[in-house]
């Protein structure tokens, strides 16, 4: 898929996200998030999630979510509105991530707009997902994700993970800022990372408007990290803890995945990934958010049939989580039969795991690994037939930029 900036994406998903700027959110159920990473760099390839499952015209509906996705520093007073034109709202959610709580709202009686009840809370993270049908009964969802005015978190760029939180092992701290930096050095030089574990913390500008910090290998497991941040004399501090430490190996080869905990496997995972057409990218990913349900769609990402159709229009995915901002994600598959995984690679780019319809099934394999996964928990994809280097601003793919190089361009830019 291509990143939510470059190309409105239909996706509808429950949950949150701890940090970052891409979000979606759900239109029922709730899950745990994080942070998202910003839609920067050449990704020269888009990858898309899902199987063929029926197709539908587009709707002729048009939702505007205000303000909109990836806004910071939002007044909570300031006015908050989903709006829509040629249609009617059916459904609104706005959810506090790190609460999971949802905000009540008022959907006006033509059905063509809705906003919240109350002021927003400060220095909270909120997602909010749309749906609406136009006159011939056609879907057409629509998200955004939006943080409200946080002297801590926005003191001088928007820092994620955010505070209080606990990560995987392989989250990178993320400060993103509005607009690109002119001055790198001076605007590093307010910024210090440091971990409890005594590891070795460097900043490394992946863009003009994005620098990330990171150890030379993964956080040590049950570590604290400080990220410091002083302007004109006054500081504010972010901290964060680093969990148990998970590994996932996906062997496009072998169609298996193994999971790693704290040095031991704990499970085998059978597995169907990209095919020969749209193979999935190779390297180290990051989860970045979860997702228990979410709208997947083919037309989103530009593939579509020769009437112009979406290829595929899976309205409830189960047990989604995000790999790369360009639509990489391990998420379950119900439509697949036992033919399926660990035996043959049919996805759009995506990693699909044996999974129920509506994901009750907490016995499935992709029940299972989502329940035991974490935002910032590592999955490296191997052995796929695509020749393309991840780069490591698509999503938090920051490992993949070997030390010396990361070290090289350093804070300095």
């Amino acid at each position: 898929m291509i990143t939510a900036r470059k190309r409105r994406i239909a996706l509808v998903a429950p949950a949150g996200v701890v940090g970052g700027v891409l979000a979606l959110t759900a239109l029922s159920g709730t899950s745990n998030a994080a942070t998202g990473g910003n839609d920067h760099g050449d990704h020269s390839h888009s990858q898309a999630w899902g199987h063929q499952a029926g197709a539908q015209d587009a709707s002729d509906a048009r939702i505007r979510i205000t303000p909109g996705q990836g806004a910071s520093g939002v007044g909570v007073d300031d006015p908050v509105k989903v709006t829509v034109s040629k249609g009617k709202l059916t459904k609104v959610v706005m959810t506090a991530v790190a609460s999971g709580t949802e905000v009540q709202g008022t959907l006006s009686t033509d059905g063509r707009s809705w906003q919240p009840d109350a002021p927003l809370v400060r220095a909270t993270k909120y997602q909010i997902a749309a749906e609406a049908d136009d006159a011939k009964g056609r879907s057409v969802t629509e998200y955004a994700t939006i943080t409200t005015v946080s002297p801590a978190n926005d003191f001088i760029g928007h820092v994620s993970p955010e505070n209080g939180s606990t990560v995987g092992v392989g989250m990178p701290v993320t400060v993103s800022f509005d607009k690109a930096v002119g001055d790198k050095a001076a605007m590093a030089s307010k910024i210090q990372v440091s971990s409890s574990s005594g590891q070795q913390v460097v900043g490394h500008w992946l863009n003009g408007s994005r620098l990330d910090f990171r150890p030379q290998h993964y956080w040590q497991p049950g570590s604290t990290v400080t990220v410091k941040l002083t302007d004109q004399g006054v500081r504010k501090t972010v901290t964060f803890k680093v969990g148990r430490s998970q590994i996932s190996t996906v062997d496009a080869k072998t169609k298996q995945m193994t999971v790693v905990r704290d040095g031991k496997t704990i499970k085998t995972i059978p597995i169907s990934s990209g095919s020969a057409e749209h193979p999935t990218y190779n390297g180290r990913m990051v989860i970045s958010e979860k997702f228990r349900q979410t709208h997947m769609n083919g037309a989103t990402v530009g593939l579509t049939e020769k009437d112009g159709k979406p290829s595929y229009d899976i309205k409830a995915v189960p047990h989604a989580m995000r790999l790369t901002d360009s639509g990489t994600f391990i998420h379950g598959n119900y439509w697949g039969g036992d033919s399926v995984f660990g035996k043959v690679n049919t996805s759009h780019g995506c990693v699909g795991l044996k999974d129920a319809r509506d994901g009750s099934d907490g016995t499935q394999p992709a029940a299972w690994f989502f329940d035991h996964s974490m935002t910032g928990d590592v999955v490296i994809i191997k052995n796929s037939v695509d020749k393309t280097k991840l780069s490591p601003d698509n999503g938090l793919s920051d490992w993949n930029m070997p030390w010396s190089e990361w070290v090289a361009g350093s804070t300095t830019g």
